[in-house]
């Protein structure tokens, strides 16, 4: 099913470095049935991989350096208004390395994505998978999930299971969860953008279609 470019969500992606997951939503855009359009592209650094990505696709990129502004609301301040010019309806935080404050999340409730590499509700927080090789779990994950004001801890859109490995480190893992996260975060884009999925007033997931994939 092909839909023209009018009818597509608009999509911005926040990023802070190598951009491999905006690599994967950019790929899924590109389909014909794509439901989604990423219009822009912002980073919080300058000279990241993930800029030069959105670039050879086309894809306005801004850069808004947190630096330069003396607290996270007004940096905040400053994305609003640079999505607001790019009349941005949807925003997936790919690699993007800065908590958003309270008045932006509650302003774009039910329009924030975020990917984690684990199975929330269990690993929150930066060190994902340290904290599973620790725990000694058997199976992992990466969780696509709506934005709340709480971190890591919005209503769940999509999950996909990967396996620990006997003698995983770090490294192994990440890298074995990343290819999940690169066919998840596309999946629940989608959803979203075709309205297959919404947020609901109480912060639960409203399936509008029966239809998941």
């Amino acid at each position: 099913m092909l839909h023209n470019q009018q009818s597509k969500m608009r999509v911005a992606v926040l990023i802070s470095g190598t951009g491999t997951n905006l690599e994967a939503l950019i790929t899924s855009t590109k389909k014909p049935s794509s439901y989604a359009q990423i219009v822009l592209v912002i980073s919080n650094k300058a000279g990241v991989e993930g800029l030069k990505k959105a670039e050879r696709a086309g894809i306005p990129t801004k850069v808004i350096d947190h630096k330069l502004y003396s607290s996270r609301e007004e940096f905040d301040s400053a994305v609003d208004k640079v999505l607001e010019e790019f009349s941005a309806e949807l925003i997936c935080l790919a690699g993007f390395m800065r908590i958003l404050s309270g008045p932006f999340v509650r302003k774009w409730n039910g329009k924030i994505l975020n990917i984690h590499p684990s199975l929330l509700p269990s690993f929150k927080g930066a060190n994902a998978h340290r904290l599973v090789l620790e725990a000694g779990v058997r199976v992992t994950g990466c969780t696509v999930h709506f934005v709340a004001e709480e971190v890591d801890a919005g209503a769940i859109i999509f999950q996909e299971a990967v396996p620990v490995k006997i003698g995983d480190s770090e490294e192994t893992l990440s890298e074995r969860v990343k290819e999940a996260e690169h066919r998840a975060f596309p999946t629940a884009m989608q959803l979203v953008a075709s309205g297959a999925i919404q947020l609901g007033g109480d912060g639960k997931i409203i399936w509008t279609s029966q239809k998941q994939n």
